[in-house]
């Protein structure tokens, strides 16, 4: 492990601030003070506390959004309920926190506006019913995620629950464990051919595989968020993915950099000495030879949210219930754990979407009679069946926008705009750049950020398209930058009014953009959105859309010229030039003619956009979209 101790030493020079936090006590010392916290009130408690050490026990201090009071975050193993835990989750947080609950992309909940007087009484109710919030924050083996239908669904191969458990002992409430890590750690484990649990996003995934007529899973190493990870080149039968995790492991904890914690993943790590100086590190600390990679086989989407149930293997349904950003209450967690012990087994699991399903449901339709399916639906719109929204500003420190209002916002926006029956898009929303809404992953994505609009700042979106969960998925593509809060609305309702137009039957956003979208250069999809937005705002009744034929060879240039000429057309009901070479006129010395001419009321911002891609002088013509989209602006 040579290469890796070069890679430590040379970034061994400095430690971060949090590290040096960490060297002042252990968090054991900080948990001892919580009953003395409790009783001695907010500001007694130690700031290095409130900063660093009590988050390693899921307690967040929130004082900036709710003064004095805490968030919870409560680890779901798997995200596997029980409904009597589901109850005592849920009367928590009607006691204690304002009947508010979030579901997370790591399939946890959260509780909110918890005073630390509280929290000690919720510790212990929580760990009466075997649930507790440790290493849920901070420099920790953060919840570790599976599919919610593990070894009940017939796209199962190896069940893997179990393992996880297996995994997750070895570090939860292990005081040698907590704290002891140089960032965080993420962990996901499948071994289903469909992807539900964004198997391949994660510092550590084991993913299905086959090797040689043997299932197993394949090791994935170094993703995160704007970073998918990649094979380790390791295949591992089941009994073995313990011993290549504590390898791991160990080997993060001792080489792993602790200086820059904008740089101190797992990631750049691989980044320093390569993935197979760390494959090799991993065989050499398991004392294991592990075999290469096999063939991946969590290949697949999967649509359970688009109907509403999906059979299992003993022929009982696990029935979903859409929760449109994570948005929930305890109340509602009381609602879900009756009724699942009425119409099921009582078992209850969240996914990495923030909704839950039902299990052992037999009678489908009786159970959508509930009151609580009449709140959450089992099947909702297409804007809302695969909608993740993070908490936002109103809820986080990070956040740059309030994130889970915009999302609900545009959803409710596109179901009224633009309805859609046999569609399936997944929209992922996070608040800022720390991605923890999964938006490169998302069909379309969306990251808040703050926009200058004149001489003020306001809410924005980047927006991105074709993050995929399939194959070994896939981060998304920019194709607006700092777009207005208020206008995302409409640049996304281009996008769907073409969708609609174009799309085959049954085809999903994810499928479209491969077939359609990725003919076009990002700034050709972003121009084209604005386009839309722009000809609807003024009421301008043309199409200028996109085409499943495209002969550009993804050229801006080209694709601009292309577009010119349409627009030119669609305005005057003439072409602009008498004859084409490609994407130019034919004829040199033709003069353009003055498209205000031929059609008198133009928007003048429209003359002027064909003028400066049509120009009769090649030199003076617009080349890439930057050039022009100012004459589209709805500001």
């Amino acid at each position: 492990m040579q290469e890796l101790q070069k890679a430590y030493d040379a970034r061994a020079k400095k430690v971060n601030k949090i590290e040096e936090i960490k060297a002042l006590r252990t968090p054991k010392e900080a948990f001892e003070m919580l009953e003395q916290y409790a009783k001695n009130g907010y500001d007694s408690i130690l700031e290095e506390d409130k900063s660093y050490f009590l988050k390693c026990f899921g307690i967040y201090d929130k004082d900036s959004q709710t003064p004095k009071k805490f968030m919870i975050r409560v680890r779901i193993t798997g995200g596997y309920l029980n409904a009597a835990q589901a109850k005592v989750l849920g009367e928590i947080a009607k006691e204690f926190g304002d009947d508010y609950i979030d579901i997370t992309t790591r399939a946890q909940i959260e509780f909110r506006f918890i005073d630390i007087k509280n929290i000690p009484l919720i510790f212990e109710k929580m760990r009466a019913v075997g649930i507790s919030s440790y290493q849920t924050g901070v420099d920790n083996f953060r919840n570790i995620v599976t599919d919610p239908l593990d070894s009940r669904g017939f796209d199962n191969v190896l069940p893997s629950f179990l393992l996880l458990k297996e995994l997750e002992s070895t570090f939860l409430h292990n005081y040698e464990w907590i704290s002891a890590l140089p960032r965080k750690f993420n962990t996901s484990i499948t071994g289903s051919i469909s992807n539900r649990c964004n198997a391949f996003s994660h510092d550590c995934c084991f993913v299905l595989a086959q090797k040689n007529g043997i299932y197993g899973y394949n090791m994935y190493l170094g993703g995160k968020v704007g970073r998918v990870a990649k094979s380790a080149d390791i295949f591992l039968l089941p009994n073995q993915v313990k011993f290549a995790y504590s390898a791991l492991t160990d080997i993060f904890r001792r080489f792993g950099f602790r200086d820059n914690r904008n740089k101190n993943r797992l990631s750049f790590l691989i980044e320093a000495v390569g993935m197979q100086e760390i494959s090799s590190a991993i065989r050499e600390n398991a004392g294991i030879q592990f075999l290469g990679a096999g063939e991946t086989m969590t290949k697949l989407d999967f649509n359970d949210p688009d109907h509403g149930k999906v059979q299992l293997r003993d022929g009982t349904f696990g029935v979903h219930m859409i929760v449109p950003a994570g948005i929930f209450s305890g109340s509602d967690l009381i609602e879900v754990s009756r009724t699942s012990e009425k119409f099921g087994n009582g078992e209850i699991h969240f996914d990495i979407e923030q909704s839950i399903y039902i299990f052992g449901v037999v009678d489908y339709d009786a159970l959508l009679q509930e009151k609580i399916f009449q709140k959450y639906k089992s099947v909702d719109s297409p804007y809302k069946n695969h909608l993740i929204a993070c908490a936002g500003s109103q809820h986080c420190s990070f956040g740059v926008i309030e994130n889970k209002s915009d999302a609900l916002s545009m959803a409710e926006y596109l179901e009224k705009a633009v309805p859609l029956s046999d569609a399936r898009i997944r929209m992922y929303w996070s608040g800022c750049v720390k991605g923890c809404g999964l938006h490169g992953l998302g069909d379309i994505g969306f990251e808040g950020c703050k926009v200058k609009i004149g001489n003020e700042m306001e809410s924005g979106v980047h927006i991105s398209l074709g993050g995929k969960i399939t194959s070994e998925g896939l981060e998304g593509y920019s194709v607006i930058k700092s777009a207005p809060l208020r206008y995302a609305n409409f640049y996304v309702e281009t996008l769907m009014l073409e969708y609609k137009r174009l799309k085959n039957r049954d085809e999903s956003f994810e499928l479209f953009n491969e077939r359609v979208l990725k003919l076009y250069t990002p700034s050709a999809i972003g121009f084209l959105m604005k386009l839309g937005a722009y000809l609807r705002e003024r009421k301008i009744d043309i199409e200028i859309g996109f085409s499943e034929r495209v002969n550009s060879g993804k050229n801006e240039e080209f694709e601009l010229f292309e577009i010119g000429r349409k627009l030119y057309y669609k305005l005057s009901q003439q072409e602009a030039y008498s004859a084409y070479d490609r994407f130019t006129n034919t004829l040199k010395n033709e003069k353009l003619q003055n498209i205000r001419s031929l059609a008198p009321n133009i928007d003048e911002n429209l003359a002027l956009l064909c003028e400066r891609i049509l120009d009769t002088k090649e030199s003076n013509r617009a080349v890439v979209f930057s050039e022009i989209v100012s004459f589209i602006s709805l500001d």
